[in-house]
């Protein structure tokens, strides 16, 4: 949640987004709870000495936010900054949504996330869904294009290779002469 001091002292860039928000519902949270901590820091300045409640409690994923981008939570600028990277992610960045026959592992997901963010777009948000009639692959969909990888679609594309090859397999085939009959002894 809090660099260390010799972080304090480099030059700030811009912020990035870890790879445990990738969607955004994690952008959304994130910037609620940073709301929170404003919340608490302003009313921290009104209490009484002494009675100081401690620190709220940080998700993982503001504290990956933070120290990803060597921020500091308690600095009003940094948590300002923080919530203002968030609201242009959360309005410009492109979305893209990826349907899966079942749950992908978070593993997977990192994965994804990681390739999406450095061959796509910096701040790519994807958005995960459920489609179990696919049966394995996705359906990856974009705002103005979808592209079908499920295993149903390319059996679809395959249908006609299919039948053939199944009307191959099940023809009669030519019948196999017999073999010559030995003379009865």
């Amino acid at each position: 949640m809090v660099p260390d001091q010799h972080d304090q002292h480099k030059p700030k860039s811009e912020p990035k987004l870890p790879v445990l928000v990738y969607g955004l519902v994690e952008v959304r949270r994130l910037l609620r709870e940073i709301e929170n901590v404003d919340d608490f820091m302003r009313q921290a300045v009104v209490r009484e000495p002494g009675t100081q409640p401690g620190l709220p409690r940080v998700t993982r994923i503001l504290d990956a936010l933070a120290t990803d981008n060597n921020r500091n939570l308690l600095q009003h600028g940094d948590r300002q900054e923080l919530r203002e990277f968030l609201s242009k992610i959360e309005k410009t960045s492109p979305t893209i949504h990826v349907s899966f026959a079942s749950d992908p592992s978070s593993a997977f997901v990192s994965k994804l996330v990681t390739w999406l963010r450095g061959n796509i777009h910096p701040t790519v948000l994807l958005q995960i869904g459920l489609q179990p009639n696919i049966a394995a692959g996705c359906i990856v969909r974009t705002p103005n294009k979808q592209f079908d990888l499920s295993l149903r679609e390319n059996l679809r594309n395959q249908r006609a290779k299919l039948i053939e090859a199944l009307n191959i397999s099940t023809s009669p085939q030519s019948p196999v002469p017999a073999a010559p009959q030995e003379a009865a002894a």
